[in-house]
């Protein structure tokens, strides 16, 4: 409206069969501060909005007479809210021909927001437009509004879902953009100043800035949230944020939404440009408000995570021994290897171990079911236990009940799998005690494998265990021990992941480190579990004749 209260901004379609009808109420429109686009049949009308809809400048309102030489005014109407782009139009009805309640009813029920009888007075006609436009826009600010509402519980269920910081980032972002119809990026920075970011989809290029930029994104999110609570929502100038996060190379002054996680050891920030758009409405900025408190909220558990799995990692790497630190093992060759499961999932309580004992070399590798800083704490357990109880006992069996009785006393909720191989490499006999695991692979000198057939329950339950399998290893042969981590699969049968594992090893080179290393590239990428492995051979140590 200008000052004068008159609608400066309204463009009013009329259409009308009648030259003078059209002149007559385009001149009237003009005086009440109106403009006024002009169709003579229903077919015109919609020649004009398909053209205006193209331009992005459909009229605000439409005054259509009910009786056109095409199609009813009625018609029109109803094949106007047919159309998905024109159906928010607002339609009002006139008509000079007295109209019985019946069919002024059919123009309603068509759509149509009212009915005007011509001649009518300047004043009624102009407060009809506005009341008709008001309406529409009014409704059409809700509807956007609920649209707005929508996307801001779908992005909340997505980021709720996410299982790391950067798939949190990542659904930020993206909701940020959808909530404002512009390029998002989004930050975290944790309590070791690691900084997670993501962008939206929508930026026109794969181009992101230079880890300089984002170590001035970092020093200004330190700055601006300590000492603070709640939200923050600030405009940092271009000079001061560096370009390339909303579109590459280009500067943009930041509008910012930045919040503390409960503990005040990390933030998060949801940025978005303002340089040369419009600024984000109330409502919209509402809207980012309250995304960014529940990415905060999402945030939380995920960055209490990530200190778990590190706890827990430093844990497993400081009791396991290094590959290069495994005791001497005379007579046999043994490898060790352990791969943590991919950073986006916990730590489980996988383990291996070569110990010496007054009847040859105990070798064992475990998995203490579960994935959590428990499971790495009772793996530490088994481990020490297992050191303990060989001193004096080498019996593979023995072990395994052992082992089992110490998880029922100390930890009757856990349950573990643990397979134990002693091998005398005088004389190459090995036997076996496996408690629920998968049982060793065999690897002849000829390239052959096949799995022992070794078998018991899983440790925690406290069923007997069998005596151990018995075999003999020659000169050559290689054994090998690992966790599920390393076969494991959804949607793939563990017969068939076995057979694979078989095949696999079968082929490989004959050396420990190469058959590792091997198995690894065939199955250990991104996986959900760790691995751990440990590879032996009897080694032919009868000295040379002559």
């Amino acid at each position: 409206m200008d000052g004068n209260g008159k609608w400066t901004d309204t463009t009013v379609l009329v259409v009308d069969d009648s030259a003078a009808g059209r002149y007559a109420m385009g001149a009237l429109l003009r005086r009440a501060g109106h403009q006024v686009v002009s169709a003579a049949t229903g077919s015109e009308a919609l020649a004009e909005l398909d053209v205006r809809l193209r331009k992005g400048t459909l009229p605000d309102v439409a005054l259509i007479d009910v009786n056109l030489p095409d199609m009813s005014g009625v018609e029109l109407c109803r094949r106007l809210k047919a159309r998905p782009h024109m159906a928010g139009l607002p339609v009002v009805h006139f008509s000079a021909a007295s109209l019985s309640p019946g069919d002024r009813c059919l123009g309603l029920e068509a759509g149509g927001e009212a009915f005007l009888s011509v001649p009518a007075e300047p004043e009624e006609i102009d407060a009809v437009v506005r009341a008709a436009v008001r309406a529409a826009r009014l409704r059409a600010d809700d509807q956007a509004l609920a649209r707005r509402l929508t996307r801001l519980s779908e992005t909340i269920f997505t980021i709720q879902a996410a299982r790391s910081l950067q798939e949190l980032a990542d659904a930020a972002a993206e909701g940020t953009a959808r909530l404002t119809g512009h390029p998002a990026a989004v930050f975290f920075l944790g309590a070791d100043d690691e900084l997670y970011r993501a962008t939206s989809r929508d930026r026109t290029s794969l181009a992101m800035p230079d880890e300089s930029a984002h170590r001035v994104v970092a020093g200004l999110l330190r700055r601006l949230t300590r000492g603070q609570s709640g939200i923050q929502i600030t405009t940092v100038p271009a000079p001061l944020w560096p370009a390339g996060f909303f579109r590459p190379d280009v500067q943009h002054d930041a509008r910012l939404v930045l919040i503390p996680t409960h503990d005040g050891r990390a933030s998060v920030c949801l940025a978005t440009p303002t340089r040369g758009v419009r600024r984000v409405s109330p409502e919209k900025e509402s809207l980012v408000a309250r995304l960014a408190q529940a990415t905060a909220l999402a945030a939380e558990p995920l960055l209490m995570y990530q200190v778990e799995r590190n706890v827990a990692l430093t844990l497993q790497h400081s009791f396991l021994p290094r590959p290069d630190r495994l005791p001497e093992t005379p007579g046999l060759d043994v490898v060790v290897r352990y791969v943590p499961a991919s950073q986006d999932t916990e730590i489980g309580g996988d383990f291996y171990a070569a110990l010496s004992t007054d009847d040859g070399v105990l070798a064992a590798v475990g998995d203490v079911v579960g994935h959590s800083l428990e499971a790495a704490t009772v793996m530490v357990e088994i481990r020490h236990a297992l050191r303990a109880y060989c001193v004096e006992e080498s019996d593979p069996a023995v072990l395994a009940e052992r082992l089992d009785r110490m998880l029922q006393r100390y930890h009757p909720e856990v349950t573990a799998t643990v397979c134990l191989v002693l091998v005398d490499p005088g004389t190459g006999r090995t036997r076996i005690a496996n408690a629920g695991h998968i049982p060793p692979l065999i690897i002849r000198d000829t390239n052959s494998a096949d799995y022992a057939k070794a078998e018991g329950p899983l440790l925690g339950v406290g069923l007997s265990h069998p005596p151990p399998t018995e075999l003999f290893l020659e000169p050559g042969d290689r054994l090998l021990m690992v966790t599920d981590g390393l076969i494991e699969t959804r949607g793939t049968d563990l017969a068939d992941s076995l057979e694979h594992l078989r095949a696999a090893a079968s082929g490989s080179l004959p050396g420990l480190d190469a058959l590792c290393d091997t198995l690894l590239v065939c199955f250990g990428h991104d996986r959900e579990d760790d691995i751990a492995m440990l590879a032996l051979r009897l080694v032919d140590e009868t000295p040379p004749v002559g």
